[in-house]
């Protein structure tokens, strides 16, 4: 059986189309209610971590140093969906968010 995915691209500093990823899109839910759905197992051996600096607002450059890619930027508002709404805003420098491990990721894609 084939796999389907859908890739959606949304800034959330759109300017034609403000908070865009929290409108509704499909079915009333939004973009991060569909990102939400994707389940990531709460692993105790997830690493805590602080965002540095050269990581602020930038999930994209962080999951290509973790992961050697940077297609898993969602995974880090996605595991800690209980501290942060907006996957680039609230990826800052200074807050403690868990990593999953490599192996974890591959169970869910």
């Amino acid at each position: 059986m084939k796999k389907i995915g859908i890739i959606i691209q949304a800034r959330v500093g759109s300017t034609r189309l403000p908070n865009k990823v929290n409108l509704p899109f499909y079915k009333n839910d939004t973009i991060l209610d569909i990102m939400k759905k994707r389940f990531i197992y709460k692993d105790p051996y997830d690493t805590e971590y602080t965002i540095p600096g050269k990581f602020d607002e930038r999930p994209d450059l962080c999951s290509y140093e973790m992961y050697g890619t940077a297609k898993y930027w969602w995974v880090f508002a996605h595991r800690n969906s209980d501290i942060m709404i907006d996957p680039i805003r609230d990826f800052s420098a200074g807050t403690t968010i868990k990593i999953p491990s490599k192996d974890n990721i591959g169970k869910m894609v």
